[in-house]
């Protein structure tokens, strides 16, 4: 699929708001509300905007319902073929405790981010993730103090980079 420079300015709008009207995105865009609401189908289609989503604030949160705990999680399995890698990511990826999972190399095998609301939580997801599953060797943990940053936002091209010819709708 080719992307425009309104296809890219549309998705640096939606990275940031994706919650705006049509016509403020189509004011932003310098298009159409029609032609707007097309491209985002089409990039829905597409499979580039993957889905559209709310974005709680985890201070916030914690305040409200009392506590939250956020954890960074490095993990090497003993045994590493494709198939010990690939059943110990679908237990991962099916823990709603666990927000992100990443296989990397050079290091752990794994490394997780995963949410709880206490430590007794996380003592539980330990259990069940990391001692039940018998081929995890090691674990490390960081528990988050302060989170300095979060975003979302996928880095896309610069204005000036961008195509100018748009493709046929």
């Amino acid at each position: 699929m080719q992307l425009d420079h309104i296809d890219l300015l549309l998705l640096e709008h939606l990275q940031t708001d994706a919650a705006a009207p049509l016509a403020t995105l189509a004011a932003r865009c310098g298009v159409s509300a029609p032609t707007v609401l097309r491209r985002v189908r089409r990039l829905e289609a597409a499979g580039l905007i993957e889905r559209r989503v709310a974005i709680l604030q985890p201070q916030r949160l914690a305040a409200a319902l009392g506590e939250g705990l956020l954890a960074i999680v490095e993990l090497t399995l003993e045994h590493q073929g494709v198939e010990h890698l690939d059943a110990f990511e679908a237990l991962a990826v099916t823990d709603p405790a666990v927000q992100q999972c990443y296989r990397v190399s050079a290091g752990p095998d794994f490394v997780l981010v995963v949410a709880v609301r206490d430590m007794a939580e996380y003592q539980a997801l330990a259990q069940r993730l990391f001692t039940a599953h018998g081929n995890v060797r090691a674990v490390k943990t960081y528990f988050c103090l302060r989170r300095a940053k979060f975003d979302t936002r996928l880095p896309l091209p610069p204005r000036a980079a961008r195509p100018q010819v748009a493709p046929a709708p």
